[in-house]
Parts: structure tokens; C-alpha cells; sequence
């Protein structure tokens, strides 16, 4: 419950309380009127542009879109190809070069023109932007992530308003200066089309996302735009600029919060606020009411909140998702002149760093709970970002809820991430990691107009999604710490020049470590800052096992170890590790024709990031460790899809199994930037990869993890997440592929709350006797009532060298209420079976999922295809099918 008053007397009751305000805000007069200018847009390449010449096209007037980008507007109009279809990448790098001109025109009321303030408030222009009004230039915009507000009252006319905005192409307007420095800045992925010199990239230097300049996951496309609303606001008495609600303390008896008001007031004057509460059952009270008197300019107001047994937020398998809803009125005698609401959910967070015998922990505890961080790292959802629709990310997050992951980090090559997706992770229970948009190479930190720059972005974002529930961690930058220390650029550039590396390095220091962390403490209220990733907070060492995050990649990156390695690293946090795979063969023909796919085609390459279009050759490297060479480019499709699914989830079983000692696992990466090749485990449609299935059963609550390492010995190890103690059944079945059941045990266990317990080990003897190795696996099934079955294979060959029988399955699609289901079977073992529908919509309860001989499951399938034509369509097939089909 709540205090009406805020707790300071018991002489009012709510319900007088909400009478009260029903009658004294009963007249609602001026408050902030917003009128939305994102109609009637046009755009054109800048007149005189160099560009023009060899792209005729793109002048004269055309209708835009906004929010919007300008690759999306001239697609519309169809004057460059798709950019996702094919190869057309190299033949668009002239837009990134040109300058570009929006322009609209509206009209503004008398009540408006006639306001004491109206601003106009652009919430996101990529990058260099020159903003005209009426001829009056007014702006001259750098930053794609800050909020532009220009006072406009006196400037308006009644009709016939022209707003002209000019964006500067960032490599043209930045490559003078970077290429004058005598020691340039480590970058990241030169541009392979001469649009600027590999040793002279302009990504660092401007605010813009990193992505946009190309990643080994995505094009190059150096985009501009509008990209987010545009609004004109104005108003008579005040503005709320904020509503923050901090959370001093929350535990199970009560919350104490502050309800903290920045108000921007035209003059001097007295209000009223009133606070209302909406608690997660639908509950409204009146929190808090009370009076202040405002200075002219900015004013900040503390309201103090106290919540007796309040609902708590929980990430996901740890509770409910309780939010409550806080409503401010701001009111002048019996007028209303400005309210605002915030959601928020009541919870405590922690990032615990305990020294120890090895170093120091890393992990977060949530309401008491120490966490185990289950989930992935999110990229961008598209290379234009104002195409990403509401539905696009509820999929997703959805996906990541759904596979039993409580926690993403959202990296700094991309963009902060919208509004609607930070709601979606509080709705869900996904705790997020939040880089700043530092997504590697090294930045002119050392330049103070730079970095005040950042600070400004960083005081609106942190402003932003700050009562969020889900926000963990605000980290200053991806992978720049461990660049300049180990991987050439700092060491370099001290040889050629020391006084300008120290200059450098002490600018990173000064940004990272002091300016955004004072950003955090200031505006985060209470979130934890860590200056990089991987890193032990700007500690000598970094990326080490021993204490702070970690990015593991000698698996799949240099040198390329085999994926067994991923058992002889034990870090406290692992944030980033990976495998790549290819999307499911319907995303593939979605931009490649059938003739032009195959390992070394050029549509296949323009879709391959990694190792500038020959990244198949790594990926093929671990298909061919553990499979053999594909038959074909559909079979290398599944194959890569099965080796990432079982590479993580090898890997991050190990980190599950290494609890409390490493309490994280985020692999790369959860989705797409566009449809391609990508360490991801859901696609740029939504669409599940194997992996995606498999994270489904490796990050379950309850789990058994059997690990067979390098030497032959096999340990396994009971996985709990639950806050109680459970009592099971462990089951090991020793057999043969085609069903001979060799050995049988089975054991109760009883599992410790919030652990990870091993349970048994093994030697290779130990588990087969004198059974064949290349005909035999070890099955470990745990059974615990209320969850779901859980199940670990051991290998003791690799695929390849096995002696694969004809799994002989058998599928009967049947309907069932609300969709079908699907009885699957197999009368030999059947390895990772695929259920594929070709071109029709069609969603599994389960895929990629492996039976023992004799053995069936029930899965329900939703579509909206008639169930003849999901016959029709339905092809099935396994590892040891695919490997057979490629012998013959």
C-alpha cells in the first residue's frame, strides 16, 4: 500500500484523497500542446553535389519518409535496388558521399504562435545536420544520439512554415581532417570500395552508429536521415522536462523511491503536484501531493514515495514482472497545466564484486538473488533503424524469453536502443547491459569539444531509460580497452609517436573512466558502471578469468582452436563468445537465387561478412571438424547450423557448470542486422536457428550438463536456477545407435537452490567398456517434477568418423485445437533432426532436437497453411541422414 501522503500524517484516506483531485483538477486548461511535423516531407541530393553527376536520379524532389533514412526513401522510389537483395552493395557507397537536403512546410495556430515557448525538438537527425527554419538557420547538429531542442516562439508564421534540413555526408565532411593527421586512430573494418583510405577511416570520429560503416556481420551502408519524430512543442507556464524515479532502497517489507520532477517554468510562481500510484494489480492511489514554489528555468522537485509490501520485479524464472505506473499533475490554482507518466518496476540491483583467492567476482544480484546471467548479445535490428517496428522486437525479445534467457547486452556499435524495446525487456524480465555507442577502435577522447559531445549524449540516454527496471549496467565502450592493449594500435602508435599516444590514452581514461562514470552516478539512479568490455574496470589486466567480464574468440576467431577449448576457459562473466552459422535455407532464397548460392558465389560472399566475404572458409573449418565436407551448399547450411548449436552449447553448459566462480554466459549474438551468415541464433525475419532451439534446453532452470573434455573424461554436473532446494531422477543410458541398450542407471539426486553441483565423472572406459566408440553414446536424462525433462549426449567420436545407421523417421501431422501437432519418431538414433516447411509459415514447439531409438515426441505447430499442403511441404532430415546422403 502507500501513504496518500507520503507517509508524514494519517489523517487523510486515499479515497478523500482522489475525491480531492477529481474536483480541484476538474478544470484542465494550457498545458503542452505537441504538434507532430513528420508530414509532407520531400528530399533531394544537395544541388552541386559531386554525386550528381554519375547519379542523375537522385535529384529534383521527391516524397520522404520520416522518421526515415535516405537509402529507405530512394528505395521507395525505386531508384536503387533493395539493398538486402543480391549483391548491390559496392554500387550504392555514392549515397553515403553525398549531401542531402530535407525540407517540409507546415503551419502553426494562433494559440501556438501566441505561446510564451514553443521549441522545436528533433529526437534523432544522422548526423551533420543543418536545421533552416523560414530561412533563419538555427542548428548545426553532430550527434545521431542526442535531442536537439531550438526555441522557435517568435518565428513562427500563421501558414507556410519551411523547415529545411541539410545533412552533410560524414566521410566527406570528416576524411580532410583525418587524413591531415600525422597519426591516425585505429578504426575498425576499412571500406573495401575506396570511398575512404583503409589507413584514414572517419567512424571514430563521428557520432553516428559504428554499423552503419560495416561490421563482420552486416554491409556498409553510411546512411543520413531523420531518423526519429519531429516535434513542435509549446506551452504558457511550464514544461516537464523528466520524471525520474529513483529507487533508494527496495527489499520485501517496502520501498523508499523519489519521484524526482525537473520542471522548466516560464516565470516565477507557485504549483501543486500530485503523484498518482497505479500498482500492478490496477490499484490507483494518490502518492504524494504536495506544493513548491518554481524559480524561472529549470527546477527539481523530490517527492518522496514510500510502498509498504511492494510487488517486485524479477528477471525471468525468478518472479513476476510487477510494474507500477506513476502519474504526475502539475497544477496552477484549479488549472492542470502539465502532466507526465512513468513506468517502472521495484526492484534492487547490485553488481557484486567480492575479492576472493582468485581475483574478484562479477555478477548481479537482483532482490537478494545472485543472478546467473543467461542470454546473448543484441546488434541492431536493421541497417536503417526507423524500419524496426514494435512487432519486429517483441519477436525477438520475445524468442530470448522464450529460450530461458534473463539478460542481453545491447553493444556500442550500434545505437540506444528504443524506448519500445526497453519496455519489451521490462515486460519480459530481460535485464540489459547497456553499452555506450563505443563499439571499438579508438575515439579523439582527448578532444574536449568531442567529448562533451558524448557527455551530452550520454546525460539523454541515461536520462532516458533510467526507470527502467530491466537496466543492469551502463558500460562505456565495446572491446576499446583491450585494442589499445593487446591487439597492435596503442603499441604502435607509442613508437611512433609517445607524446601523442599518452595524449590519446589519457583522453580514453578521462572519458571512460571519470566523464561517463560520473554521468552514471549522477543520472543512472544506482545503476553500476564498468568503463569497458571486456575489462576489470581500467584494472592493468583486462579480459582476464580471473575478475571482470570477458570476450572469448581463439574458438572461431585467431587461432582458431576447436570448440573443445571453450572447457579450459573459466571466466567470472563471459559477455562475448561465438560461433557462425548460416540462416535457415528460407532467409537464404529470400535474397539469393538457388543458381546463385554456393560456398564461393558472389551473392553468397556479399552476404558473408567475416574475413571481407571469405568467412566461409573459417565456418566450413568447423562443419569439417566435427562433420566431414557438406555435400552441398543447403547441406553446409544445416551442418553449420548444428555445429554453432552444439559449439555454445558446449560452452556455455561449461560456464553454467563453473557456478558460483563464473556466474555469466552471453553469447554472440541473438539477432541480425539483415539477412546473412552471422553469429546469430534467431534471423533478420524472426526466423529460430538451431542454436536458438538448443538455448532453449542448455539455459533451462533445470538442467544436466554431461562434459566430455579433450582427455576423455566426462563430468556432469546438475544445474538449479531455482531459489529452492528439487529432488529428481538422473537416468544414464549407455547404447548403440541403432538401440542396443548397453547400460542403465538411475539415481536420485537432490538439487541445491541457486547451484551448479557435479554429480559424477567419468573416463571413456569407465562408459563404454568394450563397446565401439564410433557406434555408441552416453545419454544422461534428469528427471524433477514441475520441469522440463532434461537431457545431455556424450560423444566419444566426432560425427564424421561415426557409423551412422538410417534413423528412419517417421512424422504424422495431425490437427489439433488451435493448430496441429506433430508425432515425430525415430527407429534408429537420430542426431539434431530439422523439421523443415519450405516456403510456408509454419512454427515448432521444438526443433532440432535428437531421439534415442524407439523413441517419439509430440510437438504442436502453428500456421496458417491447410495441413495438406505442411504435408506436402514437410521434409525432415538428421546428421546422420545428411552425412550418409553425402557419403553416397
Amino acid at each position: 500500500m502507500v501513504l496518500p501522503c507520503g507517509g508524514k500524517c494519517g489523517k487523510c484516506g486515499a479515497e478523500g484523497a482522489n475525491l480531492l483531485a477529481l474536483l480541484v483538477f476538474a478544470s484542465s486548461a494550457s498545458a503542452t500542446t505537441v504538434q507532430s511535423l513528420d508530414q509532407g516531407w520531400s528530399f533531394s541530393m544537395l544541388p552541386g553535389d559531386a554525386q550528381l553527376a554519375s547519379h542523375p536520379q537522385a535529384a529534383g524532389w521527391k516524397s520522404a519518409t520520416v522518421p526515415g533514412t535516405v537509402h529507405t526513401d530512394l528505395f521507395a522510389h525505386k531508384l536503387i535496388p533493395d539493398p538486402y537483395v543480391g549483391a548491390p552493395e559496392a554500387g550504392l557507397q555514392w549515397i553515403g558521399l553525398a549531401d542531402w537536403e530535407y525540407r517540409t512546410r507546415f503551419d502553426a495556430a494562433s494559440a501556438t504562435r501566441n505561446s510564451a515557448r514553443s521549441d522545436l525538438v528533433f529526437h534523432g537527425l544522422d548526423t551533420y545536420a543543418e536545421v533552416w527554419l523560414n530561412g533563419e538557420k538555427l542548428l548545426d547538429a553532430d550527434n545521431a544520439f542526442r535531442v536537439w531542442r531550438i526555441p522557435v516562439q517568435g518565428r513562427l508564421r500563421a501558414r507556410g512554415n519551411e523547415l529545411r534540413i541539410v545533412l552533410r555526408s560524414p566521410i566527406s565532411k570528416l576524411l580532410p581532417q583525418v587524413t591531415a593527421m600525422p597519426n591516425k586512430l585505429a578504426g575498425n573494418y576499412p571500406s573495401p570500395y575506396g570511398d575512404e583510405p583503409a589507413d584514414a577511416m572517419t567512424a571514430n570520429f563521428a557520432r553516428k552508429p559504428g554499423y552503419h560503416y560495416g561490421w563482420d556481420w552486416g554491409p556498409r551502408y553510411v546512411t543520413a536521415g531523420i531518423w526519429n519524430t519531429v516535434q513542435l512543442q509549446s506551452w504558457d507556464v511550464l514544461r516537464i522536462d523528466d520524471l525520474q524515479l529513483r529507487q533508494d532502497h527496495v527489499d520485501e517489507q517496502r520501498a523508499e523511491l523519489a519521484a524526482i520532477a525537473t520542471l522548466d517554468a516560464i516565470g516565477a510562481g507557485s504549483v501543486e503536484l500530485r503523484l498518482w500510484q497505479t500498482a500492478p494489480d490496477g490499484k490507483r492511489v494518490l502518492a504524494v501531493q504536495q506544493k513548491a514554489a518554481l524559480k524561472q528555468g529549470n527546477n527539481r522537485i523530490e517527492l518522496p514515495v514510500h510502498v509498504l509490501n511492494p510487488q517486485r520485479w524479477y528477471p525471468n524464472g525468478y518472479g513476476a514482472q510487477a510494474l507500477y505506473r506513476y502519474e504526475l499533475e502539475v497544477a496552477q490554482g484549479s488549472r492542470l497545466v502539465a502532466s507526465t507518466s512513468a513506468r517502472t518496476g521495484l526492484r534492487s540491483m547490485v553488481l557484486k564484486r567480492d575479492s576472493d583467492a582468485q581475483g574478484r567476482s562479477f555478477y548481479f544480484e537482483v532482490n537478494g538473488i545472485p543472478v546467473f546471467a543467461k542470454g546473448a548479445n543484441t546488434i541492431p535490428f536493421d541497417m536503417f533503424r526507423p524500419r524496426v517496428s514494435k512487432a519486429q522486437l517483441r519477436r525477438v525479445l520475445e524468442s530470448a524469453r522464450d529460450a530461458n534467457m534473463n539478460f542481453l547486452r545491447s553493444w556500442g556499435g550500434g545505437y540506444y536502443e528504443s524506448d519500445a524495446f526497453f519496455d519489451l525487456a521490462d515486460e519480459l524480465g530481460l535485464l540489459v547491459w547497456q553499452d555506450f555507442m563505443f563499439g571499438g577502435g579508438m575515439q579523439p577522447a582527448y578532444d574536449d569539444a568531442f567529448r562533451a559531445s558524448v557527455i551530452a549524449e550520454a546525460r539523454d540516454n541515461v536520462r532516458r531509460l533510467r526507470n527502467h527496471p530491466s537496466i543492469a549496467l551502463w558500460c562505456g565502450n565495446n572491446e576499446e580497452e583491450i585494442a589499445w592493449k593487446y591487439w597492435g594500435p596503442g603499441k604502435a602508435m607509442m613508437q611512433a609517436d609517445p607524446a601523442f599516444a599518452t595524449r590519446v590514452w589519457n583522453g580514453y581514461v578521462q572519458l571512460f573512466g571519470s566523464d561517463l562514470r560520473k554521468v552514471v552516478a549522477e543520472e543512472g539512479g544506482g545503476v553500476a558502471y564498468w568503463a569497458s568490455s571486456p575489462s576489470d574496470d581500467l584494472a592493468e589486466v583486462a579480459n582476464t578469468v580471473a575478475s571482470g567480464d570477458m570476450h572469448y574468440w581463439e574458438v572461431w576467431g585467431n587461432p582458431a582452436h576447436p570448440v573443445s577449448k571453450y572447457l579450459e576457459i573459466t571466466p567470472r562473466f563471459m559477455s562475448e563468445y561465438g560461433l557462425q552459422a548460416w540462416p535457415v535455407q528460407r532467409t537464404v532464397d529470400a535474397f539469393a537465387k538457388r543458381a546463385e548460392q554456393g560456398m564461393g558465389t558472389p551473392v553468397i560472399e556479399a552476404h558473408q561478412k567475416f574475413m571481407a566475404g571469405k568467412g566461409n572458409e573459417r565456418l566450413l573449418k568447423y562443419v569439417n571438424d566435427e562433420f566431414g565436407t557438406p555435400s552441398g551448399f543447403a547441406s553446409f547450411i544445416y551442418l553449420s547450423q548444428i555445429a554453432q548449436a552444439e559449439g555454445i552449447a558446449l560452452a556455455a553448459s561449461h560456464h553454467r557448470a563453473s557456478r558460483p566462480y563464473t556466474m555469466g554466459s552471453l553469447y554472440w549474438q541473438l539477432n541480425d542486422v539483415w539477412p546473412g551468415a552471422s553469429w546469430s541464433s534467431v534471423d533478420w525475419f524472426g526466423r529460430w536457428k538451431a542454436l536458438q532451439f538448443y538455448a532453449r534446453r542448455f539455459y533451462a532452470p533445470v538442467a544436466v550438463a554431461a562434459l566430455r573434455d579433450a582427455n576423455g573424461i566426462s563430468r556432469v554436473h546438475l544445474l538449479n536456477d531455482r531459489t529452492h532446494s528439487l529432488r529428481g531422477t538422473l537416468r544414464l543410458r549407455v547404447t548403440t545407435l541403432d538401440g542396443q541398450l548397453l547400460r542403465e542407471e538411475h539415481r536420485a539426486v537432490e538439487l541445491a537452490p541457486l547451484s551448479a553441483q557435479r554429480s559424477a565423472e567419468y573416463t571413456d572406459g569407465q562408459l563404454l567398456g568394450n563397446a565401439d566408440p564410433a557406434n555408441t553414446v552416453a545419454v544422461f536424462d534428469l528427471q524433477v517434477e514441475g520441469e522440463a525433462p532434461a537431457r545431455s549426449v556424450l560423444y566419444f567420436r566426432a560425427a564424421k568418423e561415426m557409423r551412422w545407421p538410417e534413423a528412419q523417421l517417421q512424422a504424422r501431422l495431425q490437427p489439433a485445437a488451435g493448430g496441429y501437432y506433430l508425432e515425430l519418431s525415430a527407429r534408429q538414433f537420430a542426431r539434431a533432426v530439422w523439421i523443415d516447411f519450405g516456403e510456408l509459415d509454419a512454427e515448432l514447439s521444438d526443433n532440432a532436437l535428437t531421439l534415442l531409438p524407439g523413441e517419439s515426441v509430440r510437438l504442436s505447430l502453428r500456421s496458417p497453411a491447410s495441413l495438406a499442403a505442411l504435408r506436402r511441404a514437410m521434409r525432415l532430415q538428421s546428421v546422420g541422414d545428411v552425412l550418409a546422403q553425402g557419403a553416397r
